[in-house]
């Protein structure tokens, strides 16, 4: 083999090394619904209602669970990070509250910066019951399983 061929065989084997580089590229997931800046100047509150509401910026991600008068629009964009949890890059909520008459009466924008870490109490909610070892668990099931099932009886007269 030439010393051509050797410069081709090499930047041939470089090109393939790149292009298999560039497809282990991970994708950005979008997920959820923001509207677009354009829609949500639209939006005034005091004057806009509902309907008005879901024509511009379709049905909301979410309703608030306490108060059906407010609405959120929530987007995230994750990065796949191997079998962990998705790297999150960023998130967006839009809040929209209403009065009772269905009239907008503030809206409001958060962003990933906004949010706060929630550490859970674990002494707040108690189970009830007791903690069982893993032998105890292990004898208390011996016997519980046969090989008849109750209220499966197929014979007939009896």
């Amino acid at each position: 083999m030439g010393p051509i061929a050797s410069i081709v065989n090499r930047s041939a084997a470089v090109a393939a090394a790149l292009v298999a580089l560039a497809a282990c590229n991970n994708p950005v997931d979008q997920r959820g619904n923001l509207p677009e800046p354009d829609k949500l100047a639209q939006i005034k509150p005091g004057t806009t209602d509902k309907a008005t509401v879901t024509q511009l910026l379709g049905s909301p991600s979410s309703i608030a669970t306490f108060d059906p008068n407010t609405w959120y629009y929530i987007s995230q964009k994750t990065k796949p990070v191997a079998f962990f949890v998705p790297e999150r890059l960023d998130q967006e909520v839009v809040a929209i509250d209403f009065d009772e008459s269905g009239i907008v009466r503030d809206l409001r924008r958060k962003s990933m910066a906004d949010g706060q870490a929630v550490e859970p109490n674990p002494n707040a909610t108690p189970a009830p019951g007791r903690e069982f070892s893993v032998l105890e668990q292990l004898i208390g099931n011996l016997g519980r399983f046969s090989g008849k099932q109750k209220g499966n009886n197929t014979s007939s007269g009896k």
